[in-house]
């Protein structure tokens, strides 16, 4: 469903410069952001997402991951097409590199309101909705809108989150944002640029800013053998987070080969200990090891 878009300034020349996340796209007419999902019509910036869910589910929240937050509780679980990243390892590349722009006619897509999903997470005796699955700031005017109706009906609100936000982005959605997973993929800023299209200075920002304002943080890291599983990039992860709060907690999480990755190996066991090792060494309170059995 075609909406105006939030957080966006009218340019010279029918440009409009979008201020949802860090790329901070300047598009000129019938032209999309980077995120495949917003498009500028005439000098107006349109979100064609808004309704449209790729996927709607009833999950834990644990599996998020957060385990400090309503722990024991489920979520309703929607996401839509798109992403503002361009990660070679997504495991949900299926639908979060799909977009408006690369296939319009996407016939899988579900007509679901803000409504509709409070009214699905209540039935199924959900305490929150999570914005998860692809990135939830593409489709932001979606879960502003869904998240307002959540609140006012005493739900709480989740983002699943790679983080790239701007200042306005978190500003507008705060008073209506309970928690948030935050991947911190890598501690190289190289490493978000080659892989990811992107940067690594915003997520750090988003997560001292969410913090900041009472927001629940919890940090994700994919530990990938020979990208991010140096013990120095470890160091400097753990090290961040603990600068920010020891009490947040780091989930460090096994990679196993997707979508484009899959030439690398799965993770070994033995990184993740010693990745956890190095975060109790800082201080760290709360670290909890994902993707592998016994743990």
């Amino acid at each position: 469903m075609i909406k105006e878009a939030m957080l966006y300034e009218k340019l010279d020349n029918n440009i409009v410069h979008c201020y949802l996340c860090a790329h901070h796209c300047k598009i000129p007419d019938n032209k999309f952001g980077i995120c495949g999902v917003r498009q500028n019509h005439h000098g107006k910036l349109n979100t064609l997402v808004w309704g449209e869910a790729i996927a709607s589910n009833v999950d834990p929240i644990e599996k998020k991951p957060l385990y400090h937050f309503l722990p024991g509780s489920f979520s309703y679980s929607i996401a839509t097409i798109g992403c503002n990243f361009k990660c070679g390892f997504c495991q949900n590349w299926q639908i979060s590199q799909v977009s408006k722009k690369s296939a319009p006619d996407t016939s899988e897509l579900c007509l679901l309101k803000p409504e509709d999903i409070v009214r699905e997470a209540k039935k199924n005796k959900c305490l929150s909705i999570s914005y998860t699955y692809t990135e939830p700031t593409i489709f932001f005017e979606y879960a502003y809108d869904t998240a307002k109706q959540a609140h006012s009906c005493g739900l709480k609100n989740v983002f699943v989150t790679n983080g790239f936000m701007t200042v306005q982005a978190i500003e507008t959605i705060s008073p209506y944002l309970d928690a948030v997973n935050i991947d911190l993929k890598f501690f190289k800023d190289s490493s978000y640029i080659d892989i990811c299209k992107a940067r690594l200075a915003p997520v750090l920002d988003s997560i001292k800013f969410m913090k900041k304002l009472g927001i629940w943080v919890e940090i994700t890291t994919l530990v990938i053998p020979g990208i991010n599983d140096s013990d120095e990039e470890l160091s400097g992860i753990a090290e961040f987070i603990a600068s920010v709060d020891k009490g947040m907690p780091w989930h460090i999480s096994a990679f196993h080969p997707d979508y484009k990755f899959m030439d690398y190996p799965p993770t070994p066991v033995k990184t993740l200990l010693c990745a956890e090792k190095i975060a109790k060494s800082v201080g760290l309170k709360f670290v909890h090891l994902g993707n592998v059995s016994g743990f």
